[in-house]
Formats: C-alpha cells, structure tokens, sequence
C-alpha cells in the first residue's frame, strides 16, 4: 500500500480486540505483533505500531486516530481500509467524525464496488493498486487445513509460523 500511494509511511495498527472480532479465533497480541514485524522486513515506509494494546478494548477505529493525533500532533494520519471495509463504514464508532476529520485511503478487494472518484467526497480515495484476493482469513484456513502458504507472505514470516506451530490442528 505504501508504493500506491502519496503516503510518506504507513503504520501497521495491530488490534488486540476489534469489535467485529469477538470471539474469534486469534493469535495473541504479541505474536500477531511480531509477525508484522516480521513482515515489514526493515521497510522504512513501513511501521508495526501496538498502540492499541494500551487502549481500551475492543478497539475504535476513532480511538486510536484521536491517539495517534494526541501523541504525534506534529504528523498527519489518513485512514486505509479495505474495499470490504468501506461498506461497513457507516456502523463504525463516530464514523461521521472519521469521515469528516480524516481522509480515507480505500484499497480494491475483489467482488467489491468502489465508487468512482468522481462519486467520492474530497476525504475518500481509492488507491490505484493491483487486486489482490488474499486475506489474513484465507492465510489462517490454509494454516489449519495443512496447505502452503509459500507466496502469499513473506518467507520469514513463513517461517516464524512454522517454528510456532501456530494455527495448527
């Protein structure tokens, strides 16, 4: 996402409880959190960030911006979400004042409707970027069912999952 966008970095908000999570099946916090490490691999652009651990749970997506501007006054944060996210929008917590005060970066997931940019207001853009139809869910079934998932992360977090023996039967 950061190579699709005017964004000088993207920071990578792990969510130790999302309202639409609850009783799911998770890894916990810190092992979720060291695989997006993992996964950035040294990326400058890129930024693990658990600010929500210290949050209160579940986690609002409106929570965690009014923190992040309270810590870092001096940054501008947006707002990327999934195509698949962007229907549900208007359910989120304060979604009228997410809309209003922060601009919205949307990326495209496949048998999803974006509306065009010219049907957007000034705050919502969707990303220019290849579809891609893989999800952390389709990772988590093909961990469990057994299958690879050579290709669809990063070697190194491959491996970690391995060696943790996470998600397996």
């Amino acid at each position: 996402m950061a190579t699709h966008t005017d964004l000088s970095e993207v920071w990578l908000i792990v969510s130790p409880q999302s309202p639409y999570k609850v009783n799911q099946d998770l890894l916990p916090e810190t092992i979720r959190f060291s695989l997006v490490e993992t996964a950035i691999g040294g990326n400058s652009r890129l930024r693990a960030v658990d600010l929500e651990f210290e949050l209160p749970k579940p986690s609002f997506t409106i929570t965690t911006l009014d923190e992040l501007g309270r810590l870092h006054p001096e940054l501008e944060f947006v707002l990327l979400m999934g195509g698949d996210n962007l229907l549900g929008l208007a359910g989120w917590k304060d979604s009228e004042r997410i809309q209003r005060d922060f601009d919205i970066y949307v990326y495209p997931r496949p048998g999803y409707s974006l509306p065009t940019q010219e049907n957007t207001s000034k705050r919502l853009r969707v990303v220019s970027a290849p579809l891609l139809d893989i999800s952390a869910t389709f990772i988590r079934q093909c961990i469990t069912a057994g299958k690879s998932i050579r290709y669809l992360v990063p070697e190194a977090v491959e491996q970690q999952i391995a060696a943790g023996g996470y998600w397996q039967k």
